[in-house]
């Protein structure tokens, strides 16, 4: 059983909030990866894509992109379907997809400032 630790809102245990940090640690690291960060930018503008369409667009061959979906569906951040032959991605949850349509147009805000020179 946790330590509950009381604050002036409420208790709350700490184990809980361990389990919390940690899920959204694993998450975090899943996504610190420069092509996972472009695959995840096409599915939040895309909503779903074929693998072979991700591929191209975001330049990796399907045996590299296979390799980042499959870390990416085990940390729970893509789904997939099958349709005959062709498998469609997209991301897993409507919370990550909120997260990273936000980090997606956080990113785009700050190009769009390094490209006029503003600070």
């Amino acid at each position: 059983m946790g330590v509950t630790v009381k604050n002036e809102n409420s208790p709350t245990e700490i184990p809980a909030t361990q389990q919390k940090a940690t899920a959204a640690g694993n998450l975090l690291r899943i996504l610190a990866n420069e092509r996972r960060l472009l695959i995840v930018g096409e599915l939040v503008r895309e909503r779903e894509v074929n693998v072979g369409a991700l591929a191209r667009t975001v330049g990796l061959s399907q045996s590299a992109l296979s390799q980042h979906l499959a870390k990416m569906r085990a940390a729970g951040v893509v789904a997939y379907r099958r349709e005959g032959p062709t498998v469609w991605y997209r991301l897993a949850t409507p919370q990550i997809t909120e997260l990273l349509g936000t980090l997606n147009r956080l990113f785009a805000g700050l190009l769009a400032e390094r490209d006029t020179g503003q600070d």
